[in-house]
């Protein structure tokens, strides 16, 4: 594994790049849920690059390792975090020259390729645990007191502390309070972010295919959620795949379990089959829409 520092996209972007043994056959890219630190996807990212891909992680900018100094006053955007995604892209293209490149987008990082600018640089995704965030798709043990959180605990405690105090909270990580405020804009929009930012045309640019792996027992994101999600990108060809309580040997995975080390025997071959299959999908002449819903491959 290799720790670098990227500044293409205006700020500090810290980067972790692993290496496969062989010549990579692929690169990927993994985009972080929101409030979720590069670290915690570092297992399933050595796991991938075992397997014979350049696999790389960052953290957006004024998070995690990307963070210099306190986050109190810190001021980016979502659209800041999307430079910072596609700086990432490009780093990633360069370094694995004439070969495929892949995100696997977990949560916020699946939501957020709707804005990319350069979209065509992307040859598929893997999404996890991902899909709309508007409050009234949000599974049912969060719908009932989300509308608290955002109208109250969220702007108290964002005014209060200068910034959102997640990890005291236990909700989600602390943000910088410019990106809390976006989100819960975000999330108060039927269209989620492609309504918030007005950005319909923005996510039918997006032609790559999409493969999406849903968590039984997510206890963030509904089915309709996942759904909505793969809505927005209305040109890419996507599936959707279930993963079962008999897919994880009946082990919870939830929101953000799937990229937890004691998975890597049942779990992280469905996102290797996954990956293989958008390399097959990519190579289809239109895309065809592929709405399946199995939990099994």
């Amino acid at each position: 594994m290799q720790a670098l520092t990227l500044t293409d996209s205006g700020a500090p972007i810290a980067v972790k790049c692993f290496e496969s043994a062989g010549a990579a056959r692929a690169s990927v890219v993994i985009g972080c849920a929101i409030g979720v630190p590069q670290r915690y996807y570092q297992d399933f990212a050595a796991w991938l690059a075992a397997q014979g891909l350049a696999v790389f992680t960052f953290d957006w900018r004024d998070q995690g390792e990307s963070l210099a100094g306190a986050l109190r006053g810190k001021r980016p955007t979502l659209q800041n975090w999307v430079q910072d995604y596609e700086a990432v892209i490009a780093h990633a293209k360069a370094a694995v020259p004439g070969r495929p490149l892949y995100l696997i987008g977990h949560s916020l990082g699946a939501q957020t390729p709707g804005l990319f600018a350069r979209p065509e640089r992307v040859d598929g995704m893997l999404a996890i645990a991902a899909g709309s965030g508007y409050w009234r798709v949000n599974a049912p043990q969060l719908r009932r007191r989300i509308l608290f959180f955002w109208y109250v605990m969220m702007p108290l405690a964002t005014t209060f502390s200068g910034y959102f105090p997640g990890a005291r909270l236990g909700m989600v990580g602390d943000l910088p309070a410019s990106i809390a405020w976006q989100w819960r804009r975000w999330c108060l929009n039927p269209l989620y972010g492609m309504g918030a930012e007005h950005a319909r045309e923005a996510y039918a640019r997006v032609r790559f295919p999409i493969h999406l792996l849903r968590m039984h027992d997510d206890e963030m994101m509904s089915a309709q959620a996942n759904a909505d999600l793969l809505a927005m990108y209305p040109n890419a060809a996507h599936r959707l795949q279930t993963l079962s309580a008999q897919d994880a040997a009946d082990q919870r995975i939830g929101h953000l379990g799937f990229f937890k080390a004691r998975f890597e025997a049942t779990l992280w071959p469905r996102a290797l089959a996954a990956l293989n299959r958008l390399a097959q999908v990519a190579t289809m002449t239109p895309p065809v829409a592929d709405s399946m819903h199995t939990a099994t491959p």
